[in-house]
């Protein structure tokens, strides 16, 4: 009952302070857009054709839940964000080989812009590709005619403008509304879907012989869920000293530098979700193809990358891993924290300001994001795990799906705290 009414609480203070209420506004109304934009069709596809192939594939049904549904339906963002992400996750690794794209992540702000830009020009080519593949598999599978030139091309482009116009969106809640929007976007399509993968499964979940492994299952979760909780707030605090002393003569400790037991968020599980996809689908393209050597070929790495398999599971863990230690990189700098230390006569209690101080924290840093990685790591294949025991396939989508939307939600609700403490702030100032 605390629980529930500290939420009433929070949602009561949010919904007073107008600018958070705007914002909210302003994030729910451009879910609504995206929402219809999902459910609009692309001519020529078999829909209940789609639908009955993708009920009984675990992989396509997987696809489905993070792209809201659009998969099933086919619609014009039926690519959803996919090609976004990958573009970012090659941006960012080319920002460690290309001396210019460095260069521009240093400059802050300004530079990140640009690199932003890149971004959104390099979607556009991999919609268009990734629409080709996703023509060529509809196309095998006999769910699409053999298009025309001209038609092919309009196909391709409204692949690629329901993917921007959703990238569009995403960015629009970045900047008027509540949290990441591409993040925000991922989850709402989860939680949409959810239902759908909750009531196909209700029947094996209510069944004599399942009463018990359900209640297995029911705890396993909640503790998951509650560990994600926790994982989530938890954070290493290092004090700093200024060079300033109070009239008794000791020393000021102002303030601390928060490090975050998972600085990357959620962006880690998109990431690694996006690429560990990516060899089933090639695979289920090239099983379309007219040549046995190939289908052959493909139908091995369809069955190797199989959500259920030992191979899926491991490389999934390594890229969320990997992912997670790429990104914390990405959004926290030790140099660039030590020099503004040192620049505003500030230290870290035993350490010398500078080269050691950078050290210092990135040993620290690199300590805790070893154990937030291999959490978010093991989380993100546990569900595979019940699966194997519970026997339910869609556990495995709900599984992912319910790390990524708490960890969503709890982004949110730190945003909106952060704004309220602001608007506070301000109104005491005035």
């Amino acid at each position: 009952m605390k629980v529930l009414s500290d939420i009433a609480r929070f949602f009561v203070r949010s919904v007073k302070s107008e600018p958070v209420r705007k914002k909210i506004l302003i994030t729910a109304l451009i879910l609504v857009v995206f929402r219809l934009a999902a459910h609009i069709p692309v001519a020529g596809v078999d829909r209940k054709a789609l639908g009955a192939i993708f009920a009984g594939s675990p992989l396509l049904s997987l696809l489905d839940v993070f792209s809201g549904g659009t998969l099933a339906n086919f619609s014009i963002m039926a690519l959803g964000l996919n090609p976004y992400i990958n573009a970012s996750i090659i941006l960012q690794l080319l920002t460690f080989v290309v001396p210019s794209l460095e260069a521009l992540q240093e400059e802050g702000e300004l530079g990140q812009e640009k690199i932003n830009q890149y971004t959104r020009f390099l979607t556009v080519p991999l919609a268009a590709l990734q629409g080709m593949g996703m023509y060529f598999l509809l196309r095998g599978r006999g769910l699409i005619t053999t298009l025309t030139p001209l038609e092919l091309v309009a196909f391709l482009l409204t692949m690629a403008a329901g993917t921007m116009f959703a990238v569009w969106l995403g960015e629009l809640i970045t900047e008027y509304g509540v949290t990441n929007g591409v993040s925000f976007l991922i989850f709402a399509g989860i939680v949409s879907r959810l239902p759908v993968a909750i009531s196909s499964s209700i029947n094996q979940f209510l069944s004599p012989e399942m009463i018990g492994k359900t209640a297995i299952f029911v705890v396993v979760a909640l503790a998951i869920i509650g560990l994600v909780v926790f994982i989530n707030d938890a954070m290493r605090q290092i004090p700093i000293h200024y060079a300033r002393r109070n009239r008794e003569g000791k020393m000021i400790s102002a303030s601390y530098i928060p490090l975050r037991l998972n600085q990357a968020g959620v962006i880690p599980i998109i990431f690694a979700v996006s690429l560990v996809l990516l060899p089933s689908l090639i695979g289920q393209f090239a099983g379309s193809i007219n040549n046995p050597e190939v289908a052959k070929v493909a139908l091995q790495i369809v069955a190797l990358f199989n959500p259920q398999s030992l191979v899926y599971n491991l490389v999934y863990f390594f890229l969320v891993v990997g992912f997670t230690y790429f990104y914390t990189t990405v959004v926290f700098n030790p140099e660039k924290i030590s020099d503004r230390l040192q620049k505003h006569g500030g230290f870290v209690p035993g350490v010398r300001p500078g080269t050691q101080t950078t050290k210092y924290i990135s040993f620290v840093l690199s300590r805790i994001t070893l154990f937030g990685a291999l959490f978010l790591g093991f989380v993100a294949i546990l569900p595979s795990l019940i699966q194997t025991f519970v026997g339910i396939p869609n556990l495995v989508i709900g599984g992912t799906g319910v790390l990524i939307v708490v960890s969503v939600i709890l982004e949110a609700v730190r945003d909106l705290e952060a704004q309220l403490v602001m608007r506070r702030y301000e109104g005491f100032l005035q």
